[in-house]
């Protein structure tokens, strides 16, 4: 019911302060929900923190009020969100021309930081604890208040997750890991708060270490999901999918290679491709189709992008030949390897197959040794042919 209740709030809330509120791929209402829940996980928090301090003092369990602690240390969290949506909202400048969306990623570092350093003390009053054990008091209004905590973590951690994955936002899943390690340290709390009842051992200290011990993974693995976009991953293979889907849907496209994506926070991603197209198309109605693909992926995706017109060689029979010959050669080494650009060029003296090769990272062949015994390969083929090649990066995807 509490959180039947929490949640009918938030979605009200969003209805009423949130223009546009089903639109979540837009910049202003990613800021807006951001905003939102930063400013009712601030509320939740601090009223949570009041009653579970209050039931740590009538109690004196230093497991409760820890957790009490903790939930301040949430409020805190949620302000860091609030602020960090605030800022990553802004518009360009000279200074920051692609925009300020990575502050969403490192406020999402700040939030997991915070969940580490509140595992770490947490562990360090639980040892305490052990070495010197006090008596932990059990009465109604004590359970009843860890009870309302657990469900009313238990909705944050739902709406915060499910809010993360509808707007890709790493803070509301690092905030969402939070809200989880939160409901399972209570749930504990609960647990040995009730154990008292019936035992005189005293499990307060070691029920501490073990929510410790797993806040602190919760926070290792949110703090990853916000670190990594930072340092640079692949994009989503859903992404990738999309994109594939849009350019080659293209009559004029007849194939895409060197896809990179630049993610600058969410809602702020910019696109280069290369796009192969008929060496024999009319140039100007190609770069016209090309323009078109280009502002209809920015209008489908919110993103910017650039494409690169490849011109191949389409009804020639030897080059078709010596393309599925190499093909046949890259296969042999990996079935892994790609290969793009592919043309030939006739001297007085050799032919030269000139295409790029992509070396994805699991290759147990290092990006050398592909072109060495390709180039051999290619030498040994009948006729008296060179290859020329370009090993490129495999950027992948997630």
């Amino acid at each position: 019911m509490i959180i039947m209740e929490v949640f009918i709030m938030v979605s009200f809330l969003a209805r009423i302060f949130i223009k546009d509120y089903k639109n979540t791929g837009s910049p202003q209402v990613r800021q807006a929900y951001g905003m939102l829940c930063g400013s009712v996980g601030i509320g939740l928090n601090i009223l949570l923190f009041i009653g579970k301090f209050i039931a740590g003092i009538l109690s004196g369990s230093i497991a409760i009020t820890a957790d009490a602690v903790n939930n301040l240390s949430d409020a805190g969290s949620s302000f860091i969100t609030l602020i960090g949506f605030k800022m990553a909202g802004q518009k360009p400048d000279s200074q920051h021309p692609f925009g300020h969306g990575r502050i969403e990623y490192l406020s999402g570092l700040f939030v997991s930081a915070a969940v580490l350093l509140m595992a770490f003390e947490l562990v360090k009053t639980s040892i305490e604890k052990i070495i010197h054990p006090e008596a932990v008091e059990c009465s109604p209004l004590i359970l009843v208040i860890l009870a309302a905590s657990i469900l009313v973590k238990c909705y944050m951690a739902y709406y915060n997750k499910s809010l993360g994955k509808k707007l890709d936002s790493a803070v509301m899943n690092a905030t969402a890991a939070d809200s989880f390690s939160d409901m399972v340290s209570t749930f504990f709390v609960f647990l040995v708060t009730v154990a008292s009842l019936f035992t005189d051992f005293n499990l307060d200290g070691w029920c501490g270490i073990l929510v410790g011990l797993f806040i602190f993974y919760t926070g290792i693995t949110a703090m990853k999901e916000t670190v990594d976009p930072l340092l640079g991953q692949p994009p989503a293979k859903e992404l990738v999918q999309q994109i594939m889907d849009i350019v080659n849907s293209h009559p004029s496209v007849l194939g895409i290679h060197d896809l990179l994506v630049h993610d600058y926070g969410p809602g702020n991603l910019i696109i280069s491709l290369h796009a192969e197209v008929s060496a024999k198309g009319d140039i100007l109605k190609i770069h016209d189709e090309i323009d078109n693909i280009e502002r209809e992926l920015k209008q489908r995706l919110n993103c910017t992008a650039t494409i690169h017109m490849d011109p191949v060689v389409t009804d020639n029979d030897f080059s078709n030949q010596m393309r599925d010959k190499v093909s046949q050669l890259l296969k042999e080494l990996d079935p892994e390897l790609k290969m793009h650009d592919f043309r030939m060029v006739t001297g007085p003296s050799h032919t030269n197959l000139i295409f790029d090769v992509v070396v994805p990272y699991n290759c147990p062949l290092s990006p050398d040794e592909v072109e060495k015994i390709l180039c051999e390969k290619i030498r040994k083929l009948p006729g008296n042919f060179y290859g020329v090649i370009c090993i490129d990066q495999d950027y992948g995807t997630r």
